[in-house]
């Protein structure tokens, strides 16, 4: 499905991606870990066509995504959750997931995407008349989600999801995503919760000073002691 090739990005003369070479295919989820400031959100955001690269590809099903606008990169299926989620406070939840559904391709399935999203995340239904600032974190992220639902995706990328989230409700969430992949959806996730990820995805990479410094299944990742180290402190090696 999604296919990059030696991407390079900056900001004006900082380089923040330097030859990235990854793959998400139909039907995975991919995990993207690495250390603040090592350029994972600037990869997002260049998928999604808000940065454009200085060199490499990024293909989407074969096609080169350099020149397509961003709010036809979500026409053609790639949806973005943004870290910090990126609502419309004062707004309602239900005016909030119903600009998801702005873009022609997802206006022909909006009801399905309503019930869709309310099946998945029941809170928000009970909710749907309440303004999006006077809910808590985590059902604002369950908003961002579902915002991105709304678009009928094929492949859901998200930046962060559990970030100033309650645990219960960070389970919630991983837990929606992994039915949101049984529905067929691919999954790239940037995330922190290093344990989290490596248990919800199948394949992983991790990205060091915007390269790639290594890859693999998910659970070996998971049981390596070097990123072990690494993401999850010293004494998870001994654990």
């Amino acid at each position: 499905m999604l296919e990059l090739r030696d991407v390079d990005a900056a900001y004006g003369d900082i380089r923040v991606l330097s030859g990235v070479t990854l793959a998400v295919g139909t039907g995975e989820i991919v995990a993207l870990l690495g250390p603040n400031g090592s350029g994972k959100t600037t990869l997002l955001t260049s998928i999604a066509g808000l940065l454009r690269p200085r060199g490499g590809t990024i293909r989407w099903e074969g096609e080169d995504l350099a020149t397509v606008p961003a709010h036809l990169v979500v026409e053609r299926g790639l949806a973005l959750v943004p870290e910090g989620r990126r609502l419309f406070g004062g707004m309602t939840v239900e005016d909030n997931l119903e600009l998801g559904a702005f873009a022609p391709r997802a206006r022909r399935h909006r009801a399905e995407g309503f019930a869709r999203v309310y099946a998945l995340f029941p809170d928000l239904r009970e909710r749907r008349r309440q303004l999006v600032r006077s809910l808590s974190g985590g059902q604002q992220q369950m908003v961002a989600v579902g915002r991105a639902l709304m678009t009928n995706p094929r492949l859901l990328m998200l930046d962060e999801p559990s970030l100033g989230i309650a645990p219960r409700l960070v389970v919630s969430i991983f837990a929606a995503l992994a039915e949101i992949n049984r529905a067929g959806v691919g999954v790239f996730l940037v995330e922190q919760n290093v344990q989290a990820a490596l248990t919800l995805a199948h394949r992983a990479y991790l990205l060091e000073s915007g390269r790639i410094a290594g890859q693999g299944r998910a659970a070996d990742l998971l049981h390596d002691p070097h990123v072990r180290r690494a993401y999850l402190g010293p004494l998870a090696v001994r654990t």
